[in-house]
């Protein structure tokens, strides 16, 4: 089980739990604003784009090649941004806080 809180363009923060699935399902299935996941999690569109906390980056890992290319189409995007189609739910995630990005 994995307790991920999410901060909204608003600041209004959101924790939620869950143990399988990605991130975006999670946020979609629980209807975080700004989390749209457009594309059904396939990382080919950026409606899920999130900056991750600084202090959590390990917990994620890199970004693949394809994702940092959708990343690199968002003017929003920085060194901490990550598409939450591609992050997996684990025990690994517990703790994890999550910016939703601005949206343009």
């Amino acid at each position: 089980m994995a307790k991920i809180t999410f901060i909204t363009t608003e600041k209004e923060e959101i924790t939620l739990e869950a143990s399988t699935g990605s991130v975006m399902q999670l946020a979609v299935d629980n209807n975080v604003p700004g989390i749209d996941g457009d594309c059904g999690g396939v990382c080919s569109c950026a409606t899920c784009h999130v900056h991750v906390a600084p202090e959590h980056t390990a917990k994620t890992g890199e970004a693949s090649e394809i994702e940092t290319d959708m990343l690199e189409l968002d003017d929003n995007a920085n060194e901490y941004s990550r598409l939450c189609c591609q992050l997996e739910i684990s025990e690994a995630l517990d703790g994890l806080v999550l910016q939703v990005a601005e949206s343009d």
